[in-house]
């Protein structure tokens, strides 16, 4: 089933004869439109891509299954236009990603009824079809050969906003169009910030430094984190590193499709209590990756719906004991009917520069 069939039984469930698709990675997704401009909205027959002159070429070649519009007048009278000439009563909005002036505007000028949602087309987005699983692939692989060769670079002396830029740059040369987020760089003390992005400072003999990085291909994202050694560190963060270590692999070993995403967190969040560092460990086990780096499902306590197939999601426990350092080991994970295909393929054993 097409995407925008999937879109189309949602409708049928909305009780709607349009669906108004503003937010840009949504667009995407149906349509294929890498641009900054532009929306689609799908009628039970019908899909149209509205755009401006400047994407007439790039709307034309990407969307291939819709019929591409060039506004004049403005998206919104386009919009009325469809609307009208389908004689359409009923239609649905992404309500997440529309500000109270926008509403206001479009109600003012399609005068018919619009139906508030949120989470629709992101609901449908959880399960990879076999394009994005390849194109994620390879935006996991070049995480794993940054960080393989990130190793060579580490030494006492650098500083962490240094590290997260050789980072950058080798996953751009390697052909990613950017980063999933500011990569973080935390070492030390600065380790037990979950998201200590990084910073100036230097990185020395005896500190613990947690990686966490990823980059876009093609549209789509990688993530994954490793926590290293530069020296003889503190026998206690090496108590954590191994516990952490064990959580990631306990999740990895029995996680599969129909466990819930409250499920899979307690698998990380029961071993760290039952060690000892359950307070230490104040964030959820994981979440899904695809066009966004964070999108569902969620993996924590608060998601009660179990996995399916081809949800790509991570798996990622630490332990933070603030003014010592912390640890957090995450993997990428594609969900199958008996388990799970770690993605990434970068070694989790304490490694010791």
């Amino acid at each position: 089933m097409s995407r925008v069939e999937k879109l189309r039984n949602c409708m049928k469930e909305l009780e709607v004869d349009g669906y108004f698709v503003t937010t840009l990675q949504n667009v995407r997704y149906l349509t294929g439109f890498t641009g900054t401009t532009g929306v689609a909205f799908v009628t039970a027959n019908e899909q149209f891509f509205i755009t401006d002159f400047r994407y007439r070429e790039q709307a034309t070649e990407q969307c291939k299954n819709f019929d591409v519009i060039i506004h004049q007048a403005g998206v919104f009278q386009e919009l009325a236009c469809i609307i009208d000439d389908l004689g359409l009563q009923r239609i649905a909005i992404e309500a997440d990603e529309m500000n109270v002036a926008t509403y206001q505007q479009l109600q003012s000028i399609l005068n018919i009824e619009i139906v508030p949602t949120s989470g629709v087309i992101e609901k449908i987005r959880e399960v990879k079809d076999a394009s994005e699983i390849k194109i994620i692939r390879q935006a996991i692989e070049i995480a794993d050969q940054a960080f393989e060769h990130i190793l060579t670079f580490i030494k006492p002396g650098i500083t962490e906003i240094q590290v997260a830029n050789e980072l950058d740059f080798y996953m751009r040369s390697l052909g990613a169009s950017g980063v999933s987020f500011d990569t973080i760089v935390a070492s030390g003390v600065r380790s037990s910030m979950p998201h200590g992005v990084a910073s100036q400072k230097v990185i020395e003999s005896g500190d613990l430094i947690t990686l966490d990085f990823g980059c876009y291909y093609e549209g789509y994202v990688s993530d994954m984190t490793r926590t290293i050694a530069l020296g003889t560190i503190d026998p206690k963060l090496k108590e954590i590193y191994e516990i952490v270590l064990r959580a990631n692999e306990i999740v990895n070993e029995n996680t599969k499709a129909g466990i819930t995403g409250k499920q899979m967190d307690a698998l990380a969040r029961d071993y760290i209590t039952q060690k000892g560092y359950g307070d230490d460990f104040g964030h959820s086990t994981g979440h899904g990756i695809g066009l966004d780096i964070h999108e569902g499902p969620s993996i924590s306590f608060r998601n009660e719906e179990p996995l399916v197939v081809n949800n790509i999601v991570t798996n990622e426990p630490g332990i933070y004991l603030a003014g010592l350092g912390g640890v957090r080991i995450e993997d990428d994970l594609l969900i199958q009917e008996g388990g799970v295909e770690i993605l990434n393929h970068s070694p989790k054993e304490l490694i010791i520069l």
